[in-house]
């Protein structure tokens, strides 16, 4: 394939396209075909991966299929399962330090705060936890699986994908969300979706059009400034 230079109004799309995504909480009822889902998959796929193993698996859910999907995870998690629940692998450290832990804060804090639910309210946070199993509405869930027999260079790789189908679903007018809060429901999952036993569950993945007018999809998140996470020598 031969390489391609970007005009200037080409590469300022893309740049926009990775730099407006954000993690978006609120979906409108609005359809998104398959065909438009294959086409962004299709299009994520050529994100890097070591020696072209291309470790992704997707599930996707749409309609009636997503509904039971969701119910089933929301029964489990409103009988407790989160307390019960274990994800098959580990996603935080055990122990939190800086400056990881203030960033988490924040964006708590700040999300938290937008939608008034005051410090220490479990009920109104777990209520707000509890949409991400409607995939917060929209009206297509992605599960990702990989193989448990790979190793982290693959889902180094899975990290690629993720990205290039986030900022492909952007350049089609559509956002996302993905979502490691799934990982914790792994069984009621792998029950309806029926994937193989060799299937690790990365996250789930919501994708449709965003309800902008929703407060929650105002959160702004902050990035460190380059000169705090990378050093340069021989310029």
């Amino acid at each position: 394939m031969q390489q391609t230079k970007f005009t200037g109004p080409e590469r300022v799309a893309i740049e926009n396209a990775i730099a407006g995504r954000k993690s978006v909480r609120a979906f409108l009822d609005k359809p998104v075909s398959r065909e438009t889902v294959e086409h962004l998959l299709r299009v994520a796929s050529r994100a890097p991966s070591g020696t072209n193993m291309q470790p992704w698996r997707a599930h996707v859910v749409a309609g009636e299929a997503k509904d039971r999907l969701s119910k089933a995870i929301l029964d489990e998690f409103l009988a407790g399962g989160m307390a019960r629940g274990k994800s098959e692998y580990k996603y935080y450290p055990d122990q939190f330090f800086e400056p990881y832990q203030s960033r988490r804060r924040k964006v708590g804090f700040d999300m938290y705060g937008l939608l008034g639910i005051a410090k220490g309210d479990a009920a109104a946070m777990s209520r707000q936890l509890s949409q991400n199993y409607t995939f917060f509405g929209a009206p297509v869930g992605i599960m990702f699986t990989v193989d448990r027999r790979l190793e982290i260079g693959s889902w180094l790789d899975y990290g690629y994908f993720l990205e290039a189908l986030c900022v492909a679903a952007r350049a089609n007018g559509l956002e996302t969300c993905s979502q490691q809060a799934f990982a914790y429901f792994h069984t009621q999952i792998r029950e309806q979706l029926a994937f193989d036993a060799n299937e690790v569950l990365v996250c789930g993945f919501a994708l449709g059009y965003a309800d902008w007018s929703a407060k929650i999809n105002t959160l702004e998140t902050t990035r460190s400034p380059v000169e705090e996470f990378a050093t340069f020598q021989g310029f």
